[in-house]
């Protein structure tokens, strides 16, 4: 008996989004651009939040950890 082979989409990879060499999240293909998971505690302020690029998602992650950073101080 033989296994019919089953072709499947290749998953994206999450892309890791750093500030300052520190990983804040991953942004995820979702339907209209990236979604980004957090894991850290500074970048929890925009958890599941969408982005239509990369670049967007990093500039909110880094502007996040600006925040926490200056409500800490």
């Amino acid at each position: 008996m033989q296994e019919n082979r089953i072709s499947r989409a290749k998953a994206q990879k999450p892309i890791v989004i750093e500030v300052g060499g520190e990983p804040q999240g991953v942004v995820v293909p979702h339907a209209e651009g990236y979604r980004f998971l957090a894991v850290k505690l500074p970048a929890f302020a925009i958890d599941g939040q969408h982005f239509p690029s990369i670049e967007k998602a990093h500039l909110a992650a880094l502007q996040a950890v600006r925040e926490h950073g200056a409500g800490a101080a």
